[in-house]
Order: structure tokens, then C-alpha cells, then sequence
């Protein structure tokens, strides 16, 4: 169930910006996706594994509950990834029982590869598009995004 922030008493201003922040990163992110090859990978199983790839191993059932889809979901998800050699699986040592995937080389190398097209052409964009003042304005926006993201 997705909770709506109670935006009584909010400044014009702070609404305003999360909604444009908002509407520019989903934009920013579609271009990103736009500059790879997705590698015929669907949107959950990229999920999967940018997941692992940032926390680390995890059971399926620790990544439904991270994913919020139901372990059958993320079971299919993590086969076609293991089938794709981005993933593999291996017992876990403190439950014999339970099995952790983990991000294998390749699925690191596929990753990437990802962050590196998508940031190449960030940043030519940036270089061809802004002004050295624009770019350093970015900056100061991402550091204070940042500081409100981690509070």
C-alpha cells in the first residue's frame, strides 16, 4: 500500500520541488536506460540484480521481501538471471538449508558496462548542454539531494 505524504503546512516551494525533482529523475532515467542495450533483461530482473549487486547475497525470500513481489516472482526472476550466468547460488553457511545468490563476475561486468554507457553519455550531455557554472550548480543540487535522501 503506498502512503500520501500530509503536505499541510509545507512550503509552495517544497512541493513544487519534489514534484519537479520527481518528474526530471524519472525523465533522467529513461534516457539512461535509452543509452545501453538492456540485454534483453525485463525491469524486475534488472531490479534483481542491481540489488544484489548494492546489498550483497541474499535468499529469494530475502528478496521478495526487499522487492515487495512474492517469492515465486523472484524465484523465475533469479533462474533466468542464473540461466544468463549474472547470478549464481550457493548454500548458506549458517543454514544448510537456505541457499544466497550472489552476483557472479559476469553479472558484475554486465552491470557495469550499464553504469558506464548510461554515465558516458550523461556526461556529454552535460558537457554540450550546460554551462561550466550549470555543472558546478549540479553539483551543489546532487551534494544537498544527497544530505536530504540520507537524513
Amino acid at each position: 500500500m503506498t502512503e500520501i505524504a500530509d503536505t499541510t503546512g509545507v512550503s509552495e516551494s517544497a512541493v513544487r520541488a519534489a514534484h519537479e525533482f520527481r518528474v526530471v529523475f524519472s525523465r533522467l532515467r529513461r534516457r539512461m536506460r535509452e543509452s545501453y542495450d538492456p540485454g534483453d533483461l525485463t525491469p524486475s530482473q534488472t531490479s534483481v540484480l542491481s540489488r544484489l549487486d548494492k546489498d550483497g547475497e541474499a535468499s529469494v525470500s530475502d528478496l521478495a521481501a526487499a522487492e515487495r513481489v512474492r517469492h515465486q516472482s523472484v524465484a523465475a526472476t533469479v533462474s533466468v538471471l542464473e540461466e544468463r550466468a549474472l547470478v549464481s547460488r550457493r548454500q548458506d553457511p549458517s543454514d544448510g538449508r537456505r541457499q544466497l545468490v550472489f552476483v557472479t563476475d559476469s553479472g558484475h561486468a554486465f552491470l557495469e558496462d550499464r553504469r558506464r554507457a548510461g554515465e558516458g553519455w550523461l556526461t556529454r550531455a552535460l558537457e554540450d548542454q550546460c554551462t561550466e557554472s550549470e555543472r558546478r550548480t549540479l553539483l551543489e543540487a546532487a551534494a544537498i539531494l544527497d544530505r536530504v535522501v540520507r537524513s
